[in-house]
Order: structure tokens, then C-alpha cells, then sequence
């Protein structure tokens, strides 16, 4: 059976430590290291990540290197991001979540989670950033919430 391909955003690994969101947040990841999913990780969220406190950080030691792939930001990415931007899905303010949804997009990532249910995991928002990728000739990406994706 194909592994799954998921892009966490940032929200996800700052969400292993929040009481709110710890449970499916610490799941997700246990279910990473045992090899149900592959992490889909983008320099974008190595730089946030580089900014967050030391404990978000170490979430990503505890990832076997066969279930994880990095990559770089690309000229593509950016210009998808910039589409969203254009076509008023998000605003500039919101751009490293655009950039977020175009990684994983342009990665062809099976998936995207996120608890960024205003920028992210929004109904509206899903469905412009779909009909964007669609008019720039990419396929629809599925975003869900952590909780969506695993069992607690």
C-alpha cells in the first residue's frame, strides 16, 4: 500500500505542546515514525521552525530519515503563492501560509494539515486555493485538520 504523503504546516508541530491540540498533533507524528506517512517538509517550515522554541523544534528528531523528505523553496512555489495572493484567497500578510499550500501543491503532496483554520483549513479558503491550482494546471490539494487524519 502507498504511503501517504503529508506536508505538516508549522501549526502542527507547535501543536504537539498545546493542550488543545496535543493529542492528534503527537499522533500524527508517532504515526510518521512508524513509517504510515511520509513527512512532506519544505524550507519554509524549516525557517519557521528555526524561530520556535527548542522543544518544537525536536519534533522532527524523532522522524526516521526513510519517512521524510525536505525541500527547497522554488521559483514555482512562489509564483503559486503569489496567485493566491492575487486572487485575494489570502492577503501579503498571510503570504508563508500561501507559501505553505503552494509547497505542498508543487511537492505534490497527497495532503496538507494544518490548525490554521483561518488561513488554512477554511472551507472558502480551500476551495480558492484549489481553483487557483486548477487555472495554473496543478491538482487539487486536500487540507485537513490533524484530528481528520488520525484516530485518537
Amino acid at each position: 500500500m502507498k504511503r501517504l504523503r503529508v506536508y505538516a504546516d508549522t501549526s502542527v508541530f507547535g501543536g504537539c505542546f498545546d493542550n488543545e491540540f496535543k493529542d492528534a498533533s503527537l499522533k500524527f507524528f508517532k504515526a510518521v515514525a512508524e513509517g504510515k506517512f511520509t513527512l512532506v517538509v519544505s524550507a519554509a517550515i524549516a525557517e519557521e521552525l528555526n524561530n520556535a522554541p527548542d522543544k518544537v523544534q525536536s519534533v522532527l528528531d524523532n522522524i526516521p530519515n526513510d519517512y521524510f523528505e525536505y525541500h527547497e523553496v522554488t521559483d514555482a512555489m512562489e509564483s503559486l503563492r503569489d496567485a493566491y495572493i492575487k486572487a485575494g484567497i489570502l492577503d501579503k500578510r498571510s503570504d508563508a501560509d500561501a507559501l505553505h499550500v503552494a509547497s505542498a501543491t508543487i511537492l505534490n503532496a497527497d495532503m496538507i494539515i494544518s490548525w490554521n483554520f483561518k488561513h488554512i483549513v477554511h472551507f472558502e479558503k480551500i476551495r480558492g486555493f484549489n481553483a487557483i491550482n486548477q487555472l495554473h494546471g496543478y491538482k487539487s490539494i486536500l487540507i485537513y485538520s490533524p484530528m481528520e487524519v488520525v484516530v485518537l
